[in-house]
């Protein structure tokens, strides 16, 4: 991609997104997630009706009169993006392609993060980790981090979910709220995984995927390839044993995919290339935010 035209790509990817964080999701994002605890704020004199257990001892002791600690929650989180870049991102019979729209909702994230004084961070990952950005804030790293998802190119072309959910339980210590983003085109058992990364961080899972991959329709007989392997296939989509095959192996790993989440407790936003992701993004927002009040 040209300097210029990846300039263009980014700064039209920055004023859609700012613009959707600015009007829509900003106050949305931070109703949803909260901060990872209490943290210490200051001491005030005690007054009736005060908790006794928040009385600070020392304090009391030096100035011989009951003052207690003040605590606020902690609002600054860290975000860290997990970006499926393996061959099947690259796949779109709609208005766009799996990755692009991952491209625009990572984004739309990122600046909601900003916006709320978090750490942003990224990992991409096929069937090996292909690169890490540590979190930080500011608008030059959400455009560092936009420039990548724009032009990123992996080794592999593979998946392997279960090996990013590994890299960030050692690689992440403090508890942080994790976005995946994947297809779920894939044959691997990452429940063991999830479940480990889900119990230490707060982790949200976005299911991105293509009208067509769900009914392959009978168009005959088809040159097939495959992103991930880089097998090229003739494929009779006429037949019915064929599509029946197929639409059955695509159903279960959709049941998968939500059977494992529902057990684990993690949520899941489903979205697909031909339709706005804004809607369904609104309504988990709305969600986690009665969640928290309930």
């Amino acid at each position: 991609m040209e300097h210029t035209e990846l300039l263009k790509k980014i700064r039209k990817i920055e004023i859609k997104t700012r613009g959707l964080t600015r009007n829509i999701f900003a106050g949305e994002y931070q109703s949803a997630f909260k901060g990872s605890g209490m943290a210490f704020s200051e001491v005030r004199e005690y007054q009736a009706g005060d908790d006794i257990r928040l009385i600070d001892w020392n304090v009391t002791a030096r100035l011989n009169h009951p003052y207690i600690k003040i605590f606020q929650e902690e609002r600054e989180l860290t975000v860290i993006l997990m970006i499926d870049v393996s061959g099947s991102q690259n796949f779109g019979t709609q208005t766009q392609f799996k990755k692009e729209m991952i491209t625009e909702i990572a984004a739309l994230l990122s600046f909601s993060a900003i916006m709320n004084n978090d750490k942003i961070g990224v990992v991409f990952f096929s069937d090996k980790i292909e690169k890490f950005i540590p979190p930080k804030k500011g608008r030059t790293h959400i455009l560092r981090i936009i420039r990548e998802l724009l032009e990123f190119k992996p080794e592999h072309t593979e998946t392997n979910i279960s090996q990013a959910f590994q890299f960030i339980t050692n690689a992440i210590k403090k508890k942080s709220i994790l976005f995946l983003f994947s297809d779920f085109l894939t044959d691997e058992n990452y429940e063991k995984s999830l479940s480990i990364v889900s119990k230490k961080h707060d982790t949200i899972l976005f299911s991105i995927s293509d009208k067509f991959e769900q009914n392959i329709p009978d168009i005959g007989l088809i040159e097939v390839y495959d992103p991930e392997t880089h097998a090229t296939s003739l494929v009779d989509t006429s037949s019915f044993d064929f599509r029946s095959k197929y639409t059955n192996w695509w159903s279960e790993t959709r049941k998968f995919l939500q059977i494992t989440t529902s057990k684990l407790s993690v949520d899941l936003v489903s979205l697909s290339t031909g339709e706005s992701y804004i809607i369904p993004i609104q309504k988990f927002f709305k969600m986690r935010e009665w969640r928290r009040q309930a």
